[in-house]
């Protein structure tokens, strides 16, 4: 980003598909410590739930912090650290660019814990003006009501819409 403006981030729901809006619109926006924005599922509490946090960093790229596999690393390690988490493993990682060439990271890995049993955790983050941007999608994934292809698709357009968004 030139000109020392600051940039703004294109909230997963903004100009998206009626799939993907449909996620947000079953959900309640809730206040978390923390939590630039949190989205709960209506009727599943915070088990689903889309959250974005917003940190300043002195990183200027994601790549000053680490490759893809590193941060997907760190975040299983930070997950297993947990003393609810009975198991944590990374499903995918990939990198993409975003708005302006942005490095986008993207990690899809799934938990076991005793607060909410299986999940899928589907998360995404980039550096913009010494800022990172986190994008975090919890979804129940338990063996007996698996994650179903319909809505996996919405939560993985939701994270691949994870952007800054054009100065205007």
């Amino acid at each position: 980003m030139s000109g020392g403006r600051e940039p703004k981030m294109r909230f997963p729901f903004e100009n998206f598909s009626e799939n993907a809006t449909y996620y947000h619109k079953k959900a309640n926006q809730v206040d978390k410590a923390g939590a630039t924005a949190l989205f709960e599922e209506a009727d599943k509490g915070s088990t689903n739930n889309v959250g974005v946090v917003v940190n300043p960093v002195r990183l200027k790229t994601l790549r000053e912090f680490g490759s893809p596999d590193f941060v997907a690393d760190k975040l299983i390690q930070a997950e297993r650290r947990k003393e609810s988490t009975k198991e944590a493993e990374v499903i995918a990682v990939a990198e993409r660019l975003g708005q302006g060439d942005l490095q986008v990271y993207e990690v899809e890995y799934k938990v076991d814990s005793t607060r909410g049993g299986m999940k899928r955790i589907f998360s995404a983050a980039f550096v913009a003006s010494k800022k990172l941007y986190l994008l975090n999608i919890s979804h129940s994934d338990k063996p007996e009501n698996p994650l179903d292809s319909h809505t996996r698709m919405i939560l993985e357009q939701v994270l691949h819409s994870f952007d800054s968004a054009p100065l205007a």
